[in-house]
This record gives structure tokens, sequence and C-alpha cells, in this order.
């Protein structure tokens, strides 16, 4: 079966249920919607980078630790895959701090690709994603959505 292409992706981000203490989003959950009228194959971990200023063209790319075995997702029409990333916390009040001491960040959207499946710029529904070390975990595309 073939890849999904660029094109016959819709992507959202929303923050995730479960994510770690501290002040900033701490983990996101990003959606993969087959807008197409054919199924089509997810695989992989992504990459992911920060969209400096909120363009993907001045992007600042994050350091993925991958979890979880990768393996092929079968998307069908209108059907759905996921990943969830999970970064260095922000911790404390306000702008908050890193515990590293390096300075946090925070990104109007990020661009996260799949291989074969291009790139996509993403933002939260509300909110931005905060981070520290641009260091970021990630589990495979997965047909189960993540809490």
């Amino acid at each position: 079966m073939r890849t999904c292409p660029e094109t016959s992706l819709r992507v959202a981000a929303y923050a995730a249920a479960d994510r770690p203490p501290g002040t900033g989003l701490g983990a996101a959950v990003v959606e993969f919607t087959n807008v197409s009228g054919q199924p089509c194959v997810l695989r992989g971990h992504p990459s992911v980078a920060g969209a400096g200023n909120g363009s993907p063209q001045k992007n600042v790319p994050l350091s993925v630790t991958r979890t979880g075995t990768a393996s092929p997702v079968r998307v069908a029409p209108g059907g759905k895959a996921w990943v969830k990333l999970t970064f260095v916390q922000v911790q404390g009040e306000g702008d908050g701090y890193c515990e590293s001491g390096a300075e946090s960040v925070a990104y109007p959207s990020l661009v996260v690709g799949l291989p074969g499946s291009g790139a996509h710029q993403v933002a939260l529904d509300e909110g931005l994603f905060a981070e520290c070390d641009d260091k970021v975990t990630a589990t495979p595309v997965s047909a189960t959505k993540p809490n």
C-alpha cells in the first residue's frame, strides 16, 4: 500500500491529557487525518522543529528521542493516526525556567514530518509549544489515540 502523500493529510495538534508537571504544555498529540479517497500508510517516528516566529523557513530542529517500535499504520479514507510529543518541561510561574539553566522557548507552531508523508506546520487551538533544551520525546505513528 502506498505511503500517505503530504497532500492527503490534514494535521492538527492539541494538549495531551497525560503530561508532565510544570508551567509549559509538557506534551501534545499530533493527529493525522487521511482526507483523500484512498487508504494509505503512515510510518515511523516524526521529525520535529519549532517554527521560529511562526515561520517554517526559520525552523529550529528539535532533538527527537524515539520511544516504542515503529510499524506501518494503515489509514482508511477519513481515518486518523497519531503521535505523542513530550517536551522537556518548563518549570515555575510566568515565563518559567529550565532546570538545565537553558532559556525556555515557546513556539506558536511546530513543523512535524513523517517519512514519505511530508512536513506539516501545526499550531495548538490555544497556547504555545513551550519547551526546554530543544529536545522532544516522540512515539511512533499509531492507530491508537494516545492520552
